[in-house]
């Protein structure tokens, strides 16, 4: 076994915590990438809607304790693939976050089968009821000092 080849896990979850710089949000920068098949096929962060202000700049919207000018990296995706014609049943993802609990409807409902994660987050109790019950897998991916030094990034500085 090559070590210097990263893991898919790990490969797929570096993804997501590089989409998640793309992110508006002043609270939480949250990236997932949606694979199917071994194939990555869709991506998201959390923002505001395309072509409005973002939170960076004009400040949090809040409601009841919940920023709703953002849309969840998770959304993001899912709308994605609706807007491209891309199926998510039997696909899953990997999110910077743990989904909350709206987001874990949505994938439910979309037809995700697993769940990677980076870091807990407000691991919502009903959530993890519903992921049982729809029999989803759930995983944190963890990511180590080694895996970060096989991204070899200093290859692509001043060239």
């Amino acid at each position: 076994m090559n070590s210097e080849r990263i893991e898919w896990p790990q490969y797929f979850m570096m993804q997501a915590v590089m989409l998640s710089s793309r992110s508006t949000c002043t609270r939480l920068h949250v990236g997932v990438v949606v694979v199917k098949d071994g194939r990555l096929i869709a991506s998201g962060y959390n923002g505001s809607v395309a072509g409005t202000p973002h939170c960076n700049e004009v400040g949090d919207y809040m409601v009841d304790g919940h920023c709703i000018r953002a849309v969840h990296a998770e959304q993001n995706a899912l709308l994605q693939m609706a807007k491209m014609g891309i199926a998510a049943q039997g696909a899953e993802i990997y999110v910077t976050d743990f989904p909350c609990v709206h987001c874990t409807k949505f994938l439910l409902q979309a037809g995700i089968s697993k769940i990677n994660y980076l870091r807990s987050y407000h691991n919502d109790d009903f959530a993890m009821e519903l992921m049982q019950q729809k029999q989803v897998e759930l995983q944190q991916v963890k990511l180590t000092e080694s895996d970060l030094s096989k991204f070899h990034f200093e290859q692509f500085l001043n060239n």
